[in-house]
């Protein structure tokens, strides 16, 4: 699948039929991107690490199905479906796959809002 640009229009796809499992480490699929936003869905095999690392942007994880360890500014957050993590820019954080687990991460400009 090749990421979609959405700067002028829209997409619609099921998420559950973009998983596949590498045998093992991770695999990473731009879903679409606009000038402010990435959404990525990764696919990892049980048993995966990633250390702990930062973004530059401010960024969330959407668990799709699997378990795992999250750990978030050094707290640890069980991982199974329908979890959801809001993280800002530069906050450390690392994560184990204890079972095949999929999730969507969407990274966002991190731009004040500006209040109306």
């Amino acid at each position: 699948m090749t990421a979609k640009t959405l700067e002028s229009g829209s997409l619609t796809l099921n998420l559950n039929e973009q998983i596949e499992y590498p045998t093992g480490g991770v695999l990473s699929k731009v879903i679409a991107k606009t000038s402010n936003c990435q959404y990525t869905l990764f696919c990892l095999a049980a048993g995966t690490d990633i250390s702990e690392h930062t973004a530059a942007r401010n960024a969330t994880v959407h668990v799709i199905e699997g378990r795992g360890i999250f750990t978030l500014e050094g707290q640890e957050i069980a991982l199974e479906p329908g979890v959801f993590i809001f993280m800002p820019a530069h906050a450390p954080h690392a994560l184990k796959a204890q079972e095949n687990l999929a999730f969507l991460l969407t990274l966002s400009d991190n731009t004040p809002a500006v209040n109306s």
